[in-house]
């Protein structure tokens, strides 16, 4: 069987780090695009996109969205997805993460489960985090679902079983290590993902991604790459490079996972086949 071409995602900065933290992690929209570019051309199909206010804080204004895609689409073109957050970061509460989303509307966004759906048993969360959902599938837009452990893979199985998840290709990322001690990820943090995954009937189908934290990042993307998964890097986890040496910047961390890619036989997809590969049809 030939190998399904690996995706390869850069999150270069995410809600946290500033520039204090890494002098080239990128905050504004020129050095997101140059980023993108680079990023790009070290393998990525995808970039992760968080976007700051004026003091590097976190922020979903999408007027600040724009801005920043609209400079990464002049640098790149189509040749980069532009998956928008909708990440909390302990700003936020979920009507306006989904508002934000809605009048967006981008491309791609990701979504982290618990923070729309913390309790199965509230219909009235489950209800709105529906909604969104048939609104994104009316503008077409890529959606993946974010799950931090075992009981988000299962929630997401439920979800999608009564129908409030649309059906399609299921298409997940893997948090390894976000509860773990100092939040450093390991290679073995995928296997409770994978069991609680193949309790779904189309578990073989699923568009299976990882992030990581820490030092193991690149061993753990290149466990996801082995065992036919994806990988999402950049500065927003990690700050190594493999040798444990500082990695100069996110390119360098992209094109570690592609040398790991090559290794491995997965060829890289570029980002009309990852866009392919992401419909839900």
């Amino acid at each position: 069987m030939a190998q399904e071409p690996a995706i390869l995602t850069v999150a270069p900065n995410g809600a946290r780090r500033t520039t204090g933290d890494h002098a080239a992690l990128p905050v504004i929209p020129a050095t997101l695009a140059e980023t993108a570019r680079a990023c790009r051309d070290a393998g990525a199909a995808m970039i992760h996109l968080h976007v700051r206010d004026s003091g590097q804080r976190h922020s979903l204004d999408p007027g600040l969205y724009r801005q920043a895609t609209d400079a990464i689409r002049e640098a790149v073109g189509d040749d980069l997805i532009v998956q928008a957050t909708s990440e909390a970061a302990g700003i936020y509460q979920a009507p306006a993460q989904l508002a934000a989303m809605q009048a967006l509307a981008p491309e791609a966004v990701s979504m982290g489960l618990r923070e729309f759906v913390p309790d199965e048993a509230d219909g009235q969360a489950v209800d709105a985090f529906a909604a969104f959902l048939a609104f994104a599938e009316t503008r077409n837009m890529l959606v993946q679902h974010i799950l931090y452990d075992e009981t988000d893979v299962a929630r997401f199985i439920r979800l999608r079983a009564s129908g409030r998840i649309p059906a399609g290709r299921a298409h997940a990322l893997f948090v390894l290590g976000r509860y773990s001690r100092d939040q450093q990820s390991a290679p073995s943090d995928l296997d409770p993902f994978l069991a609680a995954m193949r309790e779904a009937t189309d578990h073989a189908d699923w568009l299976w991604a990882v992030c990581a934290f820490g030092a193991q990042e690149a061993a753990c993307a290149a466990r996801a790459l082995e065992l036919r998964g994806h990988a999402r890097v950049g500065v927003e986890n990690n700050l190594l490079l493999a040798d444990g040496s500082t990695a100069p910047d996110n390119a360098s961390l992209v094109a570690q996972a592609a040398a790991a890619a090559k290794t491995l036989n997965r060829p890289l997809a570029d980002a009309a086949t990852a866009r392919r590969m992401m419909r839900p049809g």
